[in-house]
């Protein structure tokens, strides 16, 4: 390894000859390979991912509505007696276990179905607050790794404190909370991989966390059925238990983005952790560190990130079309699995394939964006998705069922790549300083993209699958916006606003007098 390095510390003494040194230059060399160190500390924040997957799709096992059996066949039948019209004596729940789900426990059989779907309501509320309130925070407050740290730990000892709740109130409040906590997981997290990576594999590292979070769900389903003769709190625990010891591990052994450290201009710490993550580089970086500005030259960040993108033209545009982007896809890959009950098929079956073909996005997506354009990729994408959505129309309503579903497939499987390459291209548009309030964005625009597909299902329930003609057209039209934004394909990561307007504009210049 000495040998190796040889000419380049050569070359890097020769300090009258040598071209201006950046922190950005320096991140890239000494990133080049990824190494065992890295790929760790991937996984190690990574699996935040796997955590907030559970949280999320807990209640389709703790909130489920449990199987009952008669005691008194005089006065009942299973298959065509309603529960609620009988005496509680003439019946039982299977088991006899009052406490299997949260329905059963506090007695919520008879109640309205408002009142039993206000736990995951309550979920969701505290995800969109929390949403919007922690984007108030900017992004030089604590860092990556501290406020992953927070979150993560709050998530899990809410999770843990639910077991000791004695009512449904306490339960929405609490529900309320986690939802609230974990509203930003995955966007520190994300951040946090992404500013540890060098350009050359950051659309291979970008994946992982996203396999990650479709793992953590089918993980949860196998624990859900090794705990289901216990009770649902118990779910809880063996879910929010291993959570809050991945919190303890984050804070001991979690790397925080030496991007952010520079921005903050403790170049000190950032080369610190380079060295941590590629021991390989030592040498390079010890000689290269004297090198770098001091922290009383190190432009002040921006102490607003909402501020700096409203004021910038270019930044609130940008965003502007990022979350159009996203909003369409949020439409397809929320409504195209609950569209598909118009399709006769069995919807165990669908469901199960639509969760499968996830994992092929996360070897696709990558190839897609180290072979071609982010653009011209995101717009592909959105055609080639919203086409397949159409035809699944057309089909159903020709009574081919079976045709549609496999077109309905691949429309799911387009938007889960969409997602996956808008969320790297996300990371290359927007420099360090606002990234997470970015990020933030990007998600929130998602969530708000399935949140209307539940009307449009019902809208054109007298239509069999006519959600699928809304959600194709709508991605396919909006999937033109993609050509409003730059091309970022083997670009660095910028730091501040004034440093990704300069190198847009090279760019500019560079391509006009090309022509």
């Amino acid at each position: 390894m000495e040998d190796s390095s040889a000419p380049l510390l050569t070359h890097i003494e020769d300090e009258d000859t040598s071209p201006p040194l950046t922190f950005d230059k320096i991140f890239e060399q000494s990133l080049s390979d990824l190494g065992l160190s890295q790929f760790l500390q991937i996984l190690l924040v990574g699996l935040a991912f796997a955590f907030d997957s559970q949280q999320i799709f807990i209640t389709v096992f703790t909130d489920a509505y449990p199987t009952w059996h008669c005691l008194d066949h005089t006065v009942c039948n299973p298959a065509t007696t309603d529960i609620c019209e009988l005496p509680r004596s003439a019946w039982e729940w299977d088991g006899g276990f009052k406490g299997k789900t949260v329905i059963s426990e506090f007695e919520l059989e008879c109640s309205s179905s408002l009142l039993r779907g206000l736990p995951t309501s309550a979920f969701y509320l505290g995800s969109i607050v929390g949403g919007v309130f922690m984007a108030m925070i900017p992004d030089s407050f604590l860092g990556r790794k501290q406020l992953l740290f927070f979150t993560t730990l709050a998530m899990s000892f809410t999770g843990i404190s639910i077991f000791f709740s004695t009512n449904i109130w306490i339960y929405v409040f609490l529900k309320f909370i986690i939802g609230f906590a974990r509203s930003q997981i995955c966007t520190y997290a994300f951040n946090l991989i992404g500013e540890r990576v060098s350009t050359k594999w950051r659309p291979r590292g970008a994946m992982i966390p996203f396999t990650l979070f479709v793992l953590g769900f089918m993980s949860l389903s196998g624990i859900a059925y090794l705990v289901r003769h216990a009770s649902w709190r118990v779910l809880y625990l063996c879910t929010s238990v291993p959570a809050a010891i991945h919190s303890v591990l984050i804070y001991l052994f979690a790397l925080e983005s030496p991007r952010w450290l520079h921005v903050q201009g403790r170049n000190e710490e950032a080369t610190e952790v380079l060295k941590r993550i590629s021991p390989a580089s030592r040498a390079y970086l010890e000689s290269v560190s004297a090198r770098l500005p001091s922290k009383d030259d190190v432009e002040s960040t921006p102490s607003s990130s909402i501020k700096d993108l409203f004021i910038r033209k270019w930044a609130f545009r940008r965003i502007l079309v990022v979350m159009t982007i996203m909003f369409g896809l949020g439409m397809m890959y929320y409504g195209v699995p609950l569209a598909v009950r118009d399709i006769d098929v069995n919807i165990y079956l669908s469901e199960a394939l639509n969760a499968a073909v996830e994992l092929p996005t996360f070897v696709i997506a990558p190839i897609l964006l180290e072979k071609f354009n982010r653009r011209s990729s995101v717009l592909a994408n959105c055609l080639v998705g919203g086409a397949l959505a159409v035809f699944c129309f057309v089909l159903t309503l020709l009574g081919l069922t079976n045709i549609a579903f496999v077109f309905e497939l691949g429309s799911f499987f387009c938007a889960r790549i969409g997602f996956n390459l808008m969320a790297v291209y996300m990371i290359e548009m927007f420099p360090t300083c606002v990234r997470n309030f970015a990020t933030t964005m990007l998600r929130l625009s998602l969530v708000l993209g399935g949140a209307v597909c539940p009307i449009i299902a019902s809208v054109g329930r007298n239509v069999p699958s006519f959600s699928f003609a809304v959600f194709g057209f709508t991605v396919s039209g909006l999937g033109f916006f993609a050509l409003l934004l730059p091309e970022t394909k083997g670009s660095s990561l910028c730091d501040t606003l004034e440093a990704q307007e300069q190198r847009e504009q090279r760019a500019m210049e560079t391509s006009n007098s090309s022509c």
